[in-house]
């Protein structure tokens, strides 16, 4: 049996590939490599490149796959993009999910792990967030991810498909040796542009936003280390496998760090200058997202081992170090 992970050439996708591996399990990867890499899928996975909202294709991989379980990172995440291209975040994350959801139901595949996100809450009621708060979202990015959840759970009424979306915030880091780690094209993540310009390959950061209800007047986030992230998948899955009802759990470190605080941080790590420029907000920002995510560590029993950005920051570091241009380096 095997585990299908959707979006296995992505940056979570890739980390969580390689942490299955690890862990002995048999792994097919599909992607359409939109924005993906091919060098980033560990050897030892299966890999059939084409989208998942091709039924033709998926059929393909589950005729000839024995697949058990389904995790799915197949879905386009840059959140100013969402708002200015609403229907391509409609079209790729909610109708590939109907498509992939279609597909499980009828190869009798029951189990799903699904990336969601902080951004399905919206503007937060109060901070923690916990899984129990109103959902809702102020960008297309987190409505498609809401949907996706909502799907997953009348597929679930319906057929039985037991699902647990990962609701997780700003994901950080590299794998610990530098083998794989962060490269979109272009970048809109906070810490890889930071060290980019640690690199020297961007003249200044622009922070996006001053005058936010936080401590400096900056966006405030929740950093979760890439690998940590790729365990809590791995324990969602044990939960599944072990019987349990779906359901959703949070994943963050609980303390939030503004984009101020992570230029400092990342000074420190790198010693590098990293000159800023304040400029205007980008809509769809909320001012503070911090996870309230005991359940995860108590009833997954997800124990993150990054619980310092300083830490988190350096692994990201050591990625850009030696891979100066991505993937392209390799």
């Amino acid at each position: 049996m095997s585990i299908l992970v959707a979006g296995g050439a992505g940056y979570i996708g890739s980390h969580m590939v390689a942490r299955l591996i690890e862990k002995g399990e048999s792994v097919v990867v599909v992607d359409n490599l939109s924005t993906g890499h091919k060098k980033a899928i560990d050897a030892k996975a299966k890999f059939y490149q084409g989208d998942v909202r091709d039924r033709d294709f998926l059929n393909h991989v589950f005729d000839t796959e024995d697949i058990d379980a389904v995790v799915h990172f197949a879905a386009f995440s840059v959140v100013p993009e969402s708002m200015k291209k609403p229907l391509k975040y409609f079209d790729n994350n909610t109708g590939g999910m109907i498509t992939l959801l279609e597909t499980m139901v009828d190869y009798d595949v029951k189990k799903i792990v699904f990336s969601s996100t902080a951004a399905t809450y919206g503007v937060p009621d109060s901070v923690p967030i916990k899984e129990t708060d109103t959902q809702k979202p102020i960008n297309p990015y987190g409505e498609s991810k809401l949907m996706m959840e909502t799907m997953m759970h009348w597929a679930d009424v319906a057929y039985g498909v037991k699902f647990v979306p990962l609701r997780y915030f700003n994901v950080a880091g590299a794998k610990e040796d530098g083998s794989i780690g962060e490269d979109h094209g272009p970048e809109s993540h906070l810490v890889p542009i930071i060290l980019q310009v640690a690199q020297g390959k961007r003249d200044e950061l622009k922070i996006f936003g001053t005058d936010y209800d936080t401590p400096d007047g900056t966006n405030v986030r929740d950093y979760v280390h890439v690998m940590d992230l790729a365990d809590a998948h791995i324990l969602a899955l044990k939960y599944l496998s072990e019987g349990h009802d779906s359901r959703a759990f949070n994943l963050g470190s609980s303390t939030g760090f503004s984009n101020r605080q992570m230029v400092e941080a990342a000074r420190d790590v790198t010693g590098k200058p990293i000159p800023t420029v304040d400029a205007p907000r980008r809509g769809g920002d909320p001012d503070t997202l911090v996870a309230e995510s005991k359940d995860a560590r108590e009833i997954l029993g997800w124990k993150p081992r990054f619980d310092d950005v300083h830490e988190i920051i350096k692994t990201a570091w050591k990625w850009h170090e030696t891979h100066p241009n991505g993937y392209e380096d390799r």
